[in-house]
């Protein structure tokens, strides 16, 4: 057989293939469909770009569709668990692979994290419209950041809703990937007809005055309002748009990833940024922006259109509910896949790529991850945790961009069963896009990702450079045709 991806030995510990491109299309709209149109929307909007924040999520979309061709070219290629870690180690080497690892750790453990605390406060809305009051001391995080970052103490002692939900979906998780993921798409099914229907009966409501300003004038400090203030939204709400990052993480548990894997990729990322475009205009067309600062930006915009949406305030906190909860899923399995590729590779402890006898997942990877990203979301806010994410999310989609570039020229004749088009302009042009959404994130973000990244270059050097392997898969040229 002529060239192509040749892995380099037998996994000793593999992963079942049961996934197929509904399962996957879903697995990403899980993923995207949830904190981006359920809080970060209404966010977003009152602290940076007020009604024009559909510009910025036209802006991180097409970062996301430029970084999306070039994932769906390596995922195709290299149908492994470990997504960009994995593209990586096969194309930029050993210690690009490493900082993309660590990188990818952090995000993916922060924004499940930040996912679970965004569910938690939609969860108490619900509980509410029921009856149901639960004790603030039970469900917020006792850690606090104000406006200046400066951190401090709500009084509460637990957000106890968040760590009981990532406890449910790890427990989930090692029973099996194909009872996630169906699971999965039956909630994305209901969560998109919550969606549709507040765009569909909101646009009849939306009231122009709310537009008025689109672009609210910039208060004379970087970020706030303005056109940078519609970047820097672009890059805080960014995280949101990593669902079809968590879909190449499930490539080695897919059927024919070669075909199925852009599908997934490309698919979901598609219809979530129409869908996040409409509902950011309804929104803020319902509701004045500055109103939108709150932890259910949506029903509370549905609420200001009066009696007349009324009876869809309820469906919405539904839906909230579980579109949350699917991201959080996601999420989750993205960062056990992580784990699993990494210490399959060497740079992690065997424990995260030791797989259950029965279910055939990551059971002790799953198990670490669940118990971290449940203290994170039991102690930490949504902000603190939302700052974490965004920067390594676009970091991440940088270096798969590059590493696209390079191939191109050292392995021109290798076996691509899906190719990235107009190369090298489409990955340039995802190099700038989210290059310059980083460039909006304020420097404590920028400070938060050095400090990180210098505890991951101190475990670099005293274990995973020291156990690394070389990686399980190899691109080689095909002889030119």
């Amino acid at each position: 057989m002529a060239g192509g991806s040749e892995m380099a030995g037998e996994e000793a510990n593999d992963l079942k293939r049961t996934l197929g491109p509904w399962h996957l299309v879903t697995l990403g709209i899980g993923a995207i469909i949830g904190a981006g149109i359920f809080v970060s929307t209404g966010q977003a909007a009152a602290q940076f770009a007020g009604p024009a924040v559909v510009i910025s999520f036209a802006i991180a979309g097409v970062g996301c569709f430029l970084a999306g061709l070039c994932y769906a070219e390596f995922s195709a290629m290299i149908p492994v668990a470990g997504s960009a870690y994995s593209y990586a180690y096969a194309t930029l080497g050993q210690f690009f692979a490493w900082i993309i690892g660590w990188d990818l750790i952090l995000e993916y453990l922060a924004a499940g994290s930040a996912v679970a605390v965004g569910w938690s406060g939609y969860f108490n809305a619900l509980m509410t419209e029921f009856g149901v009051r639960l004790s603030p001391a039970y469900t917020t995080a006792p850690i606090t950041i104000d406006a200046a970052h400066n951190l401090g103490f709500s009084g509460a002692i637990i957000n106890l809703p968040a760590a009981i939900l990532i406890a449910g979906i790890t427990a989930l998780l090692i029973v099996g990937i194909r009872a996630s993921a169906t699971f999965n798409a039956v909630m994305v099914v209901l969560k998109l007809i919550v969606v549709v229907l507040v765009i569909a009966f909101g646009l009849f409501y939306v009231r122009a005055e709310n537009f008025t300003p689109f672009i609210p004038a910039n208060t004379g400090t970087f970020g706030e309002f303005g056109w940078t203030g519609i970047l820097r939204a672009s890059g805080v709400i960014f995280f949101a748009y990593i669902g079809f990052d968590a879909v190449s993480v499930a490539a080695q548990e897919t059927v024919n990833p070669q075909r199925n894997m852009p599908i997934g990729i490309l698919g979901s990322l598609l219809i979530c940024t129409v869908l996040y475009m409409l509902m950011s205009f309804v929104i803020t067309g319902l509701a004045p922006y500055q109103t939108l600062n709150v932890p259910n930006p949506v029903s509370v915009a549905v609420g200001n259109a009066g009696p007349a949406l009324g009876w869809l305030a309820p469906l919405v906190n539904i839906g909230a509910t579980i579109g949350l909860g699917t991201v959080v899923l996601v999420l989750l399995l993205g960062q056990t896949r992580i784990f699993y590729a990494m210490s399959r590779d060497g740079m992690l402890p065997p424990m995260f790529s030791r797989v259950h006898p029965r279910f055939r997942t990551p059971y002790l990877g799953t198990l670490v991850t669940g118990t971290s990203a449940a203290l994170l979301s039991a102690l930490l806010p949504h902000d603190l945790l939302i700052e974490l994410v965004s920067i390594g999310t676009l970091a991440a989609f940088v270096i798969v961009c590059i590493g696209v570039i390079v191939l191109r020229y050292t392995k021109p004749h290798a076996h691509r069963p899906f190719r990235t088009p107009f190369v090298p302009w489409v990955p340039l042009g995802g190099v700038a896009v989210c290059g310059a959404m980083m460039m909006g994130l304020p420097l404590s973000t920028w400070i938060r990702l050095v400090v990180w990244l210098f505890v991951g270059l101190v475990v670099y050097a005293t274990y995973a450079a020291r156990h690394a392997r070389p990686p399980k898969w190899s691109i080689v040229n095909s002889p030119a045709e």
